[in-house]
């Protein structure tokens, strides 16, 4: 059986408690669960109207490249965490589903401001991102 997104968010959080103690992280309980409408009203009022925030937010600034250089810094990185084998665009490269794609704006918002903002598809491509974006192993700094 698949785990749920909320079983990953835990195992997720788990990881980074252990391997890196120190690092400030959110992960949203909210997000999957099925709320009451006055649960639902409340979240939306307080989320700005937005249902598409990420699911996981860790708080710290890293070295980011640009140009060829290592001056500039990622705010924190947050991911839209799916389920193993979720399909996120179609045959035709369209996003799979609306929300989806409001997924996807919000994450293009976020890099916009300065913010590494992506998509993990289960535990395993969530903990390669964490891994990559905390230790700075997955970037690469070269001329653009």
């Amino acid at each position: 059986m698949t785990p749920s997104e909320s079983e990953i968010q835990a195992q997720i959080a788990e990881f980074i408690k252990m391997r890196y103690p120190e690092v400030v992280f959110h992960s949203d309980f909210g997000s999957g669960t099925r709320l009451r409408p006055y649960q639902a009203k409340m979240q939306k009022i307080q989320n700005g109207g937005r249902r598409a925030w990420p699911d996981l937010f860790i708080a710290e600034p890293v070295p980011r490249c640009i140009g060829g250089s290592w001056d500039h810094e990622w705010h924190g990185l947050f991911i839209e965490l799916k389920r193993d084998k979720t399909r996120l665009k179609k045959r035709n490269g369209e996003w799979a589903s609306e929300h989806i794609a409001e997924q996807a704006n919000v994450l293009q918002e976020l890099r916009e401001r300065g913010y590494y903002a992506v998509f993990a598809v289960g535990y395993r491509e969530a903990i390669d991102t964490i891994i990559d974006y905390l230790e700075s192993g997955g970037f690469k700094c070269q001329e653009q």
